[in-house]
């Protein structure tokens, strides 16, 4: 059931007229129950994978939650067999994301480098296996650091963890801050309603308008890159304005639908695309894998005990300065080659990953490097000069790593980035045909493209600006509000594609 498809708008108002209709006690149970509807109607077969995650962590937690209660003489011995318990529910919780979504892969490059024929193998693959794999191991872990108590009530975690708009594509949620308004009663509030549907009419616009469109020219450029090699520049562009725009408008369609409920999700995107360097750009997209990957991996990494020693052996042989960031570039690496896994069972997204942390660990390392260049060079780091030269400059990089992301392997993409600088065709994209429309239709989507797009970059222009958008739209009298809500919910079949002939989001698939 797509986030974009009739059904799914039905089923989000049955649930939300049913939940203000219930008594209140009973509204997390309404959740549940619409949670594991949705997530059966993707395929009844799945409801074992994700009620495996559930039972292993919500047992795991009160396991870690027992020990910790061992009086002092026995802390020690306890200590042990509380990490005994998190290490063995890890290799659980992680073995079954690893031999779902990786067997394959390396099945695969076993054949290739022995000449054997074991693969593949035709295994299930749970919708947001990913995603709620990661949200119930973070739980674990912040059972075991004392970070939140454990969930006593073994459905209410079950809501947690299935809650239905955040299990295809997140946000990944933090078990302290979810459920203070997951499991809480509420009073139906119009206004809550209305920022929630606000919400969700700007994701369907961004997704159905500029995501959809967007999608038609990458997917002829990147799937036909050797007939369309006179554009490859164009191909990345589009598609860096598609992934954003499908990802944040899943995203913001997730946070309204939440919002109709009361129910409160971490942000996951920051206008990433007026980052002013990698690092910064990881800070604005992804928020909360980024965030998960720096509490739960770059943190328990960079303070363990062989990076200490790495540490002072850095020190020793390079100096303070270098020592000091060595430990911190080869965490950021490790992160990131995590990173590129999470995203996909293929050599390109590793490449992808490990292409990020290389360049935010050099960036550590030429820190004192870059303020002695821009000294030299009398650059004003302060000047909005520069600030555009940053953003720019990050843009760049960032679409360097879309071919990787985007292309079916690493030398399609190489290939594309090469003719990407070599050969410009822009009337190429004038051959490309929109479904079953006809090519003189071609240029109408480029400009509805084009205008979504500057819309979408005015509005988070504003929002950088410190402009509060939404805000701003309530004080306005509800006949302009529910004008401009109109006009866009009418533009997306006039312009856009019908919701049910939308594509499917992008990050759905992990």
């Amino acid at each position: 059931m797509s986030l974009t498809s009739i059904e799914f708008l039905v089923f989000v108002i049955l649930a939300v007229v049913g939940y203000y209709i219930i008594p209140k006690r009973c509204q997390w149970m309404w959740l549940l129950l619409f949670s594991y509807i949705y997530y059966a109607s993707a395929g009844i077969q799945y409801l074992g994978f994700i009620l495996y995650t559930t039972l292993v962590t919500y047992g795991t937690a009160l396991v870690i939650h027992r020990i910790d209660q061992t009086d002092e003489a026995h802390k020690k011995d306890a200590k042990q067999k509380k990490k005994g318990v998190l290490i063995l529910a890890l290799l659980f919780v992680f073995g079954l994301l690893g031999v779902l979504k990786y067997t394959n892969f390396i099945v695969q490059n076993i054949d290739q480098l022995f000449h054997t024929d074991f693969g593949p193998f035709h295994l299930l693959l749970p919708i947001g296996l990913s995603f709620y794999t990661f949200q119930s191991a973070g739980y674990i872990l912040d059972v075991y650091w004392n970070r939140c108590e454990p969930e006593k009530n073994v459905f209410r975690f079950a809501l947690f963890v299935s809650f239905f708009p955040q299990i295809l594509q997140g946000p990944i949620g933090r078990f302290d801050r979810l459920t203070k308004t997951l499991y809480a009663e509420h009073e139906f509030d119009w206004q809550r309603i209305e920022r929630g549907v606000q919400r969700i009419i700007w994701g369907f616009f961004k997704k159905m308008l500029i995501a959809d469109t967007a999608a038609v020219f990458v997917d002829a450029i990147f799937n036909q890159y050797q007939t369309y090699n006179g554009i490859a520049i164009l191909g990345v562009l589009a598609y860096s304005a598609q992934l954003y725009a499908d990802f944040s408008g899943g995203v913001d369609v997730v946070i309204g639908v939440a919002e109709l409920f009361g129910v409160e999700m971490d942000e996951n995107f920051k206008r990433p695309y007026f980052a002013v360097s990698i690092t910064d750009f990881w800070h604005r997209w992804h928020i909360t894998l980024g965030t998960w990957m720096k509490d739960y991996v770059f943190y328990p990494v960079s303070l363990s005990g062989w990076m200490g020693k790495f540490g002072k052996f850095a020190k020793k042989k390079f100096g303070k300065t270098y020592g000091r960031a060595l430990p911190i570039c080869v965490a950021n690496l490790i992160v990131f080659l995590v990173v590129g896994i999470w995203h996909g069972a293929a050599w390109k997204f590793i490449v992808y990953g490990i292409y990020n942390g290389v360049i935010i660990a050099f960036s550590g390392l030429m820190t004192k490097n870059y303020r002695e260049w821009k000294k030299k060079l009398h650059i004003n780091d302060k000047s909005t000069g520069w600030h555009i030269f940053q953003i720019i400059r990050t843009f760049l990089l960032v679409n360097i790593s879309w071919y990787f992301d985007r292309a079916d392997t690493i030398p399609q993409a190489l290939t594309m980035m090469k003719n990407s600088v070599t050969y410009f065709e822009p009337a190429q994209i004038l051959n490309i045909q929109f479904g079953q429309m006809n090519l003189k239709y071609t240029p109408v989507f480029i400009a509805v493209l084009l205008v979504c797009c500057a819309i979408c970059f005015v509005v988070s222009f504003l929002q950088e600006r410190g402009t509060k958008i939404r805000q701003s739209l309530s004080t306005k009298i509800w006949v302009i509000r529910w004008a401009i809500y109109l006009a866009m919910i009418f533009a997306m079949p006039l312009l856009g594609r019908m919701p049910d002939t939308a594509g499917g989001f992008i990050y759905a698939q992990f």
